[in-house]
This record gives structure tokens, C-alpha cells and sequence, in this order.
């Protein structure tokens, strides 16, 4: 199989899976009881395991296979769920998670998992225990034929079931083998490799207990179980066997597949038509594999799904280019019309101009995407912090569907990962302290997005210990971020802002969370590279709310044209306050620097004529264009020639050559095909 084609899809469904299993798995730390929420983790770990054997992946699909064992034992109450079993599950997860995304580099996929291995089998072990206690004193809530499985305790999915029910159909006979090899044997991984050759001369193995890489690595005592599909007799598989040297004992035990066929499918959800697929093996044996595709989504949602498709966002880029390429035809064929007054190619450009429109339109909603994809992923991380911690943390998210570009999605992820750390660790209190000033044990974090106008809104609140005004000024002045003098004239919003400030921290003391004044200020200049901002407000003893505005788009953007000289300058309407025309008179002079009196406000001036280098064309004129524009709290006047007007534009990058030219965030193509560089005011500012 050509498994290249396959691969990106594997990837993006594989982490559909992981990130269902996610969420899963913290419903049912609340409803340990709730078969329903198991056999959903099951199923998805069913598919990716089908997925990862068919595309090759191995070691991907053992430890689902090991994971999926555990979660058939909760499914069919053998294993009670705790909150430890749900620790070494989701550490399986974290190590899937580190398997696909190995693969989605390039790499094999491989990991040592030796360690969650022996957990979950530990776990797995338990379960014979378990039965003998619930028979013994709860009158057994699960019937087993005991009379078949008294020697061994292994079991199997739906997976195995199917194959051996099929083997049985066609005259195999199922066997399990439980193999002890002597205690002063040395090299037992050789001898698990010579019984397993032994075994495949006369059938097929279908699992074994440990797997063969735990089998490989000797993390075994020295038993290990085979079940083995065969034509042969017991006898005549027990006697080849025992022909291997420092083999100790050996029980072949014939198995009643409709046992486990009974006990598998007890609190197994129906599937109806799902297709199987079946690997071919050499004529008269079983079917080596058989893998199921199976479906987690719901018969509605499999409707909908019919109508999707997966598009690579390069191509959207490169649609996005090329509608950019119509856009300068269409305002040249503008300009021909005019100068030709003819009315009926007019008509014909108008109407060109309006489905443009409608297909940039299109276009833009095609790359949107809801901020669901990130937000996530938070639950999960949020739960770990907060038992590492030990606090007690309910995280809600709201407006999840609300739909950001995916350029931006992709970027706004560590931010929030930045400012939900900041909140479990500095803001919400611990059980003792929380109850000591009369709130609930349990500290709510709240992650909210919604729409405004052009811009998408991101919070993140708590109900925490809020901010401490004089300790952050301490720490400020202690840093020389601010001066003792000015201390005083600070309002509450300008102190809070200080805990942007590289280098500052006010936890008392460095951990693995935090303490290294790192965090806060990445967040600032990641948001502001997004054309964003981020500001906080805080109540002592109340919370604090991290505000974050950002873009709908990054590719497309309404900026407002300005000339200067002969030269054509783009300037972001989020970043603009108002346009002014300013007598020569009301220009002032302080500590070497033009300024101006805006609304009480002094404003600094840049002239972009003389910051750009831009070369004079036009006489100085006693009146001056200035536009007003602001970065948080802070402003200044750029002094330009001319107003052009408002204007949507496509964003292009100034590609590899030009990677660092200050205070110019990309270029534009105008409809009349000139070249128009897009001014950055953060860095302006700044």
C-alpha cells in the first residue's frame, strides 16, 4: 500500500481521536459510572489502533491495543474507575500524542512506553481479583465461564473476537498457551524468539501476554501467554515447544471462543454495516488481520460529514493569490473604462467587481475555523496543573464555535496556554486559603470568545486572589522597569500592565510553573505580531481578567491609504484613532521631539517622510496630514502628505530577503498595480 497519500489524513484523524479521548476521559472522572462516556474512549481508541495497524505503525497501535484492555475491563465493570487508573490512561495518551505528532515530523512514530506498559498491565492484572471479590461478595455482576479460564486470565476485544470466531468457522482450533521458562534461564527474549518460530511453523499467533516488545526488552518474569490458531493438536503444539531448551513447563488449553464473544459485546454499543476489510494470507489459514474502519461520530454527524472536505490551508493561500491577481486585472480594467467611457464595459466591470466581492467572501469564510480546535486542549492541561498544584479547578469554556482564521488559530495557542498557567498558579487560591476567606474549595477559570465588530475577543477570568498593586510596583521598581518617583502617579490599569514587562515576576520563589518572569511578556508581543492587544483588569480578593483583541483575519485587513511624497503607505484601521489636519503653529517642541496637544493628551510626532528616507518630491506645506494612532495606552501622530481613503487589502509577506525591516509588517498590490507597504504601528510606537 502507497501509505504517503494516506498519511496526512491518518494524522488529522488520529488527533480527532486522541483529542475525543481527551475529553472523554475527563467526563468520566465525573461520571465514573457512565458506560457510555468508556465505550465512546474505546471506540476511538478501537479506530486509531485499525489506523495505526493498517498504516504500519506498531508500536502505535500495541499500546492502544494495551490501553484498550484496560478500558474493555472498566466497560465491563472488572476495573472500578479511580482517579490513578485515569493518571496512567492519560499518560498512554500523552504518549500517542508523542507518537503522532513523531510521525507528522517525518520521524517513525517510535517511543519507549515501557514504563505506562507495566502500569496498565498492572492494572489489567487486578481484574481476576476483582472478579473474585464481586462473586464472593456481590454475587457477581458479571457471569464468567469460569470453567474455561481458570488457568489463564487473558482476554480479548472485539478485534481478536472476530478473528478467532472466524478461525473456529473454518475448522482451526483456538488454543491458549501458557508458557514458564526456567528461572536460571539467561538470555529469555532468545527463548520467547524460539518459541514464537516454533509456534508460527503450525499457526498463527494472535496475541500475547506481555506484548512482544515487553517480551523483547525482558520486562517479564518468566511466564508469558500465547493464543495460537492451529490445525495441530495440543499435544503435538505442547511437544514441539518443550523442544526449546530451558523451557520449564508448558499448558495448552483449548479456548470456547463464544465465551469471550458473549462477555466482549455485553456493554458494547450495536454497530450496524460497518464494512470490514481483510488482509489475504496464503490459501487454508485465517485471516492473519482483520481491521475494522470504524466511525466515533453519530449517525447525524456521519451526514454531515458526508458533505466536508479536508483542504490543505496552502491551497487556500495560494487561492487567496491568485484572487489577488483578479483583484489588480479588475482595477486596471476600472481605470480602462473610465478613460474610455464606455458604458457598457462599465456595466461589465461593475458586475465583475460584485462577484469578486462574493468570492473574497467566500474565499475568507473558507479559511475560518472555530477557536474549538484550540480551546480544547485546555481541559485536560488545566486538570494536570491542577493536581501538580494541588488545587481544585473547574475550567468553563464559552463560545467555543466562535470562528477565528486559521492563520491566527494556529498562533494563539501558547498565549492562552501562557495566561491559564498565570491563572491556576498566581490567581486561584489553594482549598485552605479559599475557605479561610469564605469562597468554595474549588477556584473557577473562565475562558470565554465572542465577536465584536472586526475583532474577536478572547477572556480569560478567575476567581482568584486578584493582583496585588503594591507588590507588583515593588517588584517594578526593584527591576528599574518604573522609578520611585513616579510610583504615586500610576493608575491601577498601568500598574497591572507592568506585569508585561520582560524579566518580571511576582511569585516568590522559582518552580517548574513559574517564578522565572518569562510568560506574560510573551504573551504581549505574541498577540501584538497578530496585529492584537491584551489588557487586565484585577479586584484584590476578587479576580482578574485577561483580555485579548485580535483580528477576524490576518490575509485580509482594512487599512487606510496615505501618501507620502510620491509614495504609497498602507496603516492598519485597528491601530488608527483618528485622522487630523494640524496647523504649523500647533506644533510643539519637547525634550528634542515634535509634539503635539491631542485632546489634553501630549502626542509625539513621526514624520514618515524623514523616517523612511523617503525621497522629496513636494514642497513643506503650512498645513500637516497627521494620522493618530495607539499602541495600549500609548499614542503618536505620523505626519504623512495626503489622505488616499479607506481600503480592504490582501496582506503579502515581504518574503525571505526582507525579514527584518523595521516598522513595515508586509505590502500590498494596489488595484492600479502599484506596490504599497503596510507601516506596523506597534513597532512604531514601541
Amino acid at each position: 500500500m502507497e501509505k504517503n497519500q494516506y498519511l496526512d489524513m491518518f494524522i488529522d484523524e488520529s488527533k480527532e481521536h486522541l483529542q475525543a479521548m481527551n475529553d472523554h476521559l475527563l467526563k468520566l472522572e465525573n461520571s465514573p459510572e457512565n458506560v457510555a462516556i468508556v465505550n465512546e474512549i474505546f471506540r476511538s481508541a478501537h479506530t486509531l489502533k485499525g489506523m495505526a495497524a493498517t498504516m504500519g505503525f506498531e508500536d502505535l497501535a500495541s499500546l492502544t491495543h494495551i490501553m484498550e484492555n484496560v478500558l474493555d475491563g472498566i466497560r465491563n465493570h472488572k476495573i472500578s474507575v479511580t482517579s490513578e487508573i485515569l493518571d496512567v490512561v492519560f499518560e498512554s495518551v500523552d504518549d500517542l500524542e508523542a507518537m503522532v505528532f513523531s510521525i507528522a515530523g517525518g520521524g517513525d512514530g517510535r517511543r519507549n512506553v515501557t514504563k505506562v506498559v507495566s502500569q496498565l498491565e498492572k492494572i489489567e492484572k487486578g481484574e481476576s481479583l476483582k472478579e473474585k471479590q464481586l462473586k464472593e461478595n456481590l454475587s457477581s455482576t458479571v457471569e464468567l465461564n469460569t470453567s474455561e479460564q481458570t488457568s489463564t486470565t487473558e482476554t480479548y476485544d472485539d478485534f481478536e473476537v472476530t478473528v478467532l470466531t472466524q478461525a473456529t468457522e473454518q475448522g482451526f482450533h483456538v488454543n491458549q498457551i501458557h508458557i514458564s521458562l526456567r528461572e536460571d534461564c539467561i538470555l529469555k527474549a532468545a527463548r520467547v524468539f524460539m518459541v514464537f518460530e516454533v509456534l508460527e511453523q503450525v499457526g498463527e499467533i494472535i496475541k500475547s501476554t506481555p506484548t512482544v516488545d515487553v517480551l523483547e526488552e525482558e520486562n517479564f518474569d518468566y511466564d508469558f501467554t500465547v493464543t495460537l490458531i492451529t490445525k495441530e493438536s495440543s499435544e503435538d503444539v505442547k511437544n514441539r515447544i518443550l523442544k526449546v531448551s530451558e523451557i520449564e513447563n508448558v499448558e495448552v488449553t483449548a479456548i470456547d471462543i463464544n465465551t469471550y464473544k458473549s462477555t466482549s459485546s455485553a456493554d458494547q454499543p450495536k454497530e450496524e454495516n460497518l464494512p470490514v476489510k481483510e488482509d489475504l494470507v496464503e490459501e487454508g489459514s485465517p485471516n492473519k488481520q482483520t481491521v475494522k474502519k470504524e466511525t466515533n461520530q453519530q449517525e447525524k454527524a456521519n451526514n454531515s460529514a458526508s458533505k466536508t472536505i479536508r483542504v490543505n490551508i496552502e491551497r487556500l493561500d495560494i487561492l487567496m493569490n491568485l484572487f489577488e491577481e483578479l483583484v489588480i486585472d479588475r482595477g486596471r480594467l476600472e481605470q480602462i473604462a473610465r478613460d474610455l467611457k464606455s458604458s457598457e464595459l462599465t456595466e461589465t466591470v461593475e458586475h465583475m467587481s460584485r462577484i469578486s466581492g462574493d468570492l473574497q467572501n467566500i474565499i475568507l469564510n473558507m479559511r475560518m475555523v472555530p477557536v474549538e480546535q484550540v480551546f480544547n486542549r485546555f481541559p485536560r492541561m488545566v486538570r494536570g496543573l491542577a493536581k501538580d498544584l494541588k488545587k481544585r479547578v473547574n475550567l468553563e469554556i464559552i463560545g467555543a464555535e466562535t470562528e477565528l482564521d486559521r492563520t491566527v488559530i494556529d498562533e494563539i495557542g501558547d498565549p492562552l496556554v501562557h495566561l491559564l498557567r498565570n491563572s491556576i498558579d498566581h490567581g486561584v487560591e489553594t482549598p485552605q486559603q479559599r475557605l479561610s476567606v469564605g469562597k468554595t474549595e474549588e477556584g473557577n477559570i473562565t475562558l470565554r470568545a465572542y465577536h465584536s465588530g472586526n475583532h474577536v475577543f478572547i477572556e480569560v477570568s478567575d476567581d482568584g486572589a486578584g493582583i496585588n498593586r503594591e507588590k507588583v510596583l515593588k517588584k517594578a521598581i526593584q527591576n528599574g522597569v518604573v522609578t520611585k518617583e513616579s510610583e504615586k502617579s500610576l493608575t491601577d490599569r498601568q500598574v497591572f500592565e507592568l506585569l508585561f514587562a520582560s524579566g518580571l515576576s511576582t511569585a516568590d520563589q522559582i518552580t517548574d510553573v513559574s517564578g522565572r518572569g518569562v510568560g506574560l511578556d510573551v504573551v504581549k508581543n505574541k498577540i501584538e505580531s497578530l496585529g492584537g492587544n491584551v489588557t487586565v483588569d484585577s479586584v484584590l480578593g476578587e479576580g482578574t481578567t485577561f483580555s485579548i483583541q485580535l483580528p477576524l483575519t490576518l490575509s485580509i485587513i482594512s487599512v487606510m491609504l496615505v501618501e507620502v511624497q510620491s509614495e504609497k503607505y498602507a496603516i492598519p484601521l485597528s491601530s488608527i484613532i483618528e485622522t487630523a489636519i494640524v496647523k504649523d503653529e500647533d506644533i510643539l517642541a519637547a525634550h528634542n521631539q515634535k509634539v503635539i496637544d491631542f485632546r489634553g493628551s501630549v502626542v509625539p510626532l513621526i514624520n514618515l517622510t524623514d523616517f523612511f528616507d523617503v525621497p522629496r518630491t513636494r514642497e513643506r506645506d503650512a498645513y500637516h496630514s497627521i494620522v493618530i494612532v495607539r499602541k495600549g495606552e500609548k499614542m503618536a501622530g505620523l505626519v504623512v502628505d495626503s489622505f488616499i481613503g479607506q481600503q480592504e487589502i490582501v496582506l503579502k509577506s515581504l518574503g525571505n530577503y526582507l525579514t527584518n525591516v523595521f516598522a513595515i509588517s508586509g505590502a500590498t498590490i494596489l488595484g492600479d498595480g502599484q506596490v504599497a507597504l503596510i507601516v506596523d504601528c506597534n513597532a512604531l510606537i514601541k
